[in-house]
């Protein structure tokens, strides 16, 4: 028995909520004491935009790889666009333990530019097999791009 594709998008969705989520509990510790104390940046948004914000990335991540999980394309494509997801994925979920958990702003400033580049990796996989799943990275990129600023901004107002 095949899964219908509503049933992986809600799979993928959920998996990527949960994981980035988890991830996210870490901020929660550090917010009102560490966080608050440092300089920002330029164009730094209000905490409470990041939450919503990571929510509809995440559903637009999951639904993309829902759509590589359902595509008929064979595994040769597929395996490649998996791993490089999974090599991302694992860059995104250690950002927040480099940066908030541990308080170094330097390493986490190094793991989000692996995480830039491998999501632009990702979405080239991913364009192989669906525009549409690559198109859903696009945003990701973007404010993984913004992240990468304020990052770097952090790091440099606080060295």
């Amino acid at each position: 028995m095949t899964m219908s594709f509503w049933k992986k998008a809600l799979v993928c969705i959920l998996a990527v909520e949960i994981l980035g989520n988890a991830s996210g509990l870490i901020t929660f510790f550090s917010i009102k004491d560490w966080y608050a104390s440092l300089a920002r940046p330029p164009g730094t948004p209000p905490n409470g935009a990041f939450g919503p914000v990571w929510t509809l990335l995440y559903a637009m991540i999951g639904y993309a790889l829902a759509l590589i999980w359902h595509s008929d394309t064979d595994l040769t494509k597929k395996k490649p666009a998996f791993q490089w997801f999974a090599i991302q994925m694992a860059f995104n979920l250690a950002w927040t333990p480099a940066f908030f958990g541990l308080h170094r702003i330097d390493l986490a400033l190094i793991v989000i530019l692996f995480l830039m580049s491998s999501i632009a990796v990702t979405i080239a996989k991913f364009a192989l097999i669906s525009r549409l799943a690559a198109g859903l990275l696009v945003p990701y990129l973007l404010w993984v791009a913004y992240a990468t600023y304020l990052n770097a901004g952090f790091w440099w107002l606080n060295r």
